[in-house]
């Protein structure tokens, strides 16, 4: 026990009870949630902070998109706009939020990204916009019960996975360990590369506590793609590295970057972090200092899409920056078996609506 938890317990307790009772009162329907036509597909998490929702969405959007014209939607956390708002030639992170922006520029021929608070008011306008859209990805709206997703997929880090976790403050949890019985399945991320079998059955025990019997548990890691240039210097990418993240938990990327390349120095921002031109100008002051003939700065996607930005271009434009692209990294057992039920869920979805 950290020697403040007793005087976070009362808040703790506090916070417990008001999300208990919110969700009791969408189990016994006296807060409704609403279902729609269109199959839709939930990706969330029990906890604050980054657990993978984004490359899990995009793997989705990978193996899916020559199947089913797909739209996503998230609330757009970090934007400078409200409401609706339907990505565009004209989006940016600004606008839409990093996550959303960062999907639009992989995707956007394959999928079509939305943005907005209120998800119930939301899909109508997506539908309205692409009437042949087959599936919504929600991202992030474990927590948004007013849309009753036809499957849900929680993710919960093997670094701190939520059986371990509490409530905040004493903990990162947003809800009670007990809101993983309203998953179809979960999927542990994050996972080191060698991972025994004993490990696992010992992460499927502790959550089938709280998961409903039978929930199939799914472990993933991290594969980090070839990193791609940022702006075109001409440089080629060395062994040896400044690193720059602004997301919320850069430890496991260290780690694997420690092992291929020459970790000079690291800038870390918070997640979600509005870069400015003092933020650019400290990029910049930090590659002069620790860059060489040699270094190359390394940076996430999630980042990459902010720094594009024009604005930053006369200081950025001549620096060596690469963006290192992250997926989700199933072994091919549980890769079939995740998407096999979330396709059985959009096929279920289809026949009904066709009775």
């Amino acid at each position: 026990m950290r020697p403040f938890d007793p005087v976070l317990y009362p808040f703790a307790l506090l916070y417990d009870g008001m999300t208990r009772l919110r969700n009791k009162l969408f189990d016994i329907g006296s807060k409704r949630s609403v279902v729609f036509e269109i199959p839709t597909v939930v990706v969330g998490n029990l906890a604050l902070g980054g657990t993978g929702k984004t490359p899990m969405v995009e793997f989705i959007i990978e193996r899916l998109s020559s199947h089913y014209e797909i739209a996503t939607l998230s609330r757009g956390y970090g934007r400078k706009t409200t409401g609706v708002i339907i990505a565009d030639q004209d989006a940016t992170a600004e606008k839409i939020g990093d996550e959303p922006f960062q999907i639009f520029t992989k995707f956007g021929e394959k999928v079509h990204v939305a943005v907005g608070e209120q998800r119930v008011m939301a899909i109508p306008q997506v539908i309205m916009e692409f009437p042949g859209t087959d599936l919504i990805l929600l991202d992030d709206a474990f927590q948004h019960r007013y849309v009753k997703g036809d499957f849900s997929i929680l993710l919960t880090t093997f670094q701190k996975p939520f059986f371990d976790d509490k409530v905040v403050p004493l903990g990162t949890l947003r809800e009670h360990r007990k809101g993983a019985s309203r998953a179809q399945a979960v999927v542990v991320t994050k996972c080191p590369n060698e991972l025994s079998e004993k490990t696992k059955q010992e992460y499927r025990s502790k959550i089938a506590k709280y998961a409903v019997t039978d929930t199939p548990v799914f472990f993933a890691g991290l594969k980090y793609g070839d990193p791609y240039e940022i702006f075109p210097t001409g440089r080629k990418l060395t062994k040896d590295v400044i690193l720059l993240t602004g997301i919320a938990d850069n430890k496991v990327l260290k780690e694997r970057l420690e092992g291929q390349y020459n970790l000079k120095y690291t800038l870390e921002f918070a997640d979600h972090h509005k870069y400015t031109e003092e933020d650019a100008g400290k990029i910049r002051k930090a590659f002069q200092e620790f860059g060489g003939n040699e270094a190359v700065i390394l940076t996430t996607e999630k980042d990459m899409v902010k720094l594009k930005d024009r604005k930053f271009a006369h200081l950025l434009e001549e620096i060596p920056i690469f963006a290192i692209p992250v997926k989700v990294d199933f072994d091919h057992k549980d890769e079939k078996l995740l998407m096999d039920m979330i396709q059985k869920s959009i096929i279920e979805k289809d026949y009904k609506r066709e009775v």
